[in-house]
């Protein structure tokens, strides 16, 4: 547990900066991720420097194609989270303090007592890494660049902060793979630490966020995504398409005529969904469907559409807008790069320059 910094004193309240929520936070009581407390008129961190998860990844996984392909990530991700999607595929990290929260409520139990035991559920269900052992292990198993993902790495801002801190001097790149709710003092704060973004767009209406991921507004996801490519920071975008849901050929034509409007370059990723959490009884998105959204995206201008979540190397393998040379072949996470100078970032065939991050 740490201070937090993204916070402003309101009386005997607490207003969390870290999000767009901007919680207002009473005594002993936590945001609406369940891991920033207001403890003694502070914010406190509850999960600084205790991740939940933590693995070596093909980076392509978050997944990021045009920003050091081929390379491992080391992957952190704590407990909680600031949405409440329903078809979370990480929901019992990202949503158990909630769940502690709501059982407290429900059985008419104090904020101390819940806030304690959302503490002593960290503990039992975290681990001891420190920003610096954090570094140490990048360093220990070469891998480029960090990732905080898993849950929504916004809410443990102050910890990624100090990660990347030390990271910076060994030359690591930092990678947030987040739903884009950011607050501007965060991104203010994460600047010139957070190299590249995944940004998971999940829907183009706010009928979606409002009835899917726990009352979210589009326009601020949206307003993020315009912030980080206005500050050039390296962004993909994700859309996990679930049937009668988001699917509608109006929806992923909104989506991709916003990417189109921000940069053609951008990667859009059109992935499958498979059942889970609170979805469990909807089916599994068709591989048909998500060409229609891949096509969609090329019709709209992108020069870069990916499928995911199905076998398909082709629609995710680079090719050069230009010459349509093969630069960069994907099957699965095993990555081969052709003609593609990673040095220049240019298509050896044409010489045209192909949008990312080539090398660290």
């Amino acid at each position: 547990m740490r201070k937090a910094t993204l916070y402003r004193k309101k009386g005997k309240l607490v207003e969390c900066t870290a999000c767009q929520w901007y919680c207002k936070i009473p005594e002993n009581a936590t945001g609406i991720c369940g891991i920033r407390a207001n403890i003694d008129e502070d914010l406190y961190l509850l999960v600084y420097g205790k991740p939940s998860s933590v693995a070596i990844d093909p980076i392509e996984k978050k997944p990021l194609f045009h920003f050091l392909p081929g390379t491992s990530i080391l992957s952190i991700g704590t407990l909680g989270c600031n949405f409440g999607c329903f078809f979370c595929q990480n929901w019992q990290i990202s949503q158990t303090p909630k769940h502690i929260k709501e059982d407290g409520f429900r059985m008419k139990k104090d904020f101390s007592e819940i806030l304690e035991n959302i503490k002593n559920y960290i503990e039992r269900n975290s681990i001891e890494l420190t920003p610096k052992k954090a570094v140490e292990l990048a360093l220990k198993y070469k891998t480029p660049s960090i990732a905080f993902t898993y849950n929504e790495p916004t809410i443990f801002a102050e910890y990624a902060h100090d990660v990347m801190r030390i990271a910076k001097k060994h030359r690591l790149q930092g990678v947030f793979v987040s739903s884009g709710y950011e607050s501007k003092e965060a991104l203010k704060y994460l600047n010139g630490l957070i190299d590249a973004y995944n940004i998971d767009l999940k829907s183009g209406t706010q009928e979606f966020y409002t009835r899917i991921t726990g009352g979210i507004k589009l326009e601020g996801v949206l307003t993020t995504i315009r912030r980080l490519v206005k500050d050039k920071k390296w962004v993909e975008i994700t859309t996990l398409i679930i049937p009668g849901y988001n699917d509608s050929e109006k929806e992923l034509r909104f989506i991709a005529r916003f990417i189109k409007e921000l940069g053609d370059y951008i990667p859009w990723h059109v992935t499958a969904f498979y059942p889970m959490y609170k979805m469990n009884d909807v089916s599994p998105t068709d591989p048909e469907l998500l060409m229609k959204a891949y096509e969609i995206g090329k019709k709209e201008g992108l020069l870069y559409v990916y499928t995911g979540n199905i076998y398909s190397p082709k629609t995710q393998s680079t090719y050069c807008p230009n010459c349509s040379t093969l630069l960069v072949y994907r099957e699965n996470y095993y990555v081969t790069v052709y003609d593609l100078d990673l040095d220049t970032g240019k298509c050896k065939r044409c010489d045209a320059k192909i949008a990312g991050v080539w090398r660290n």
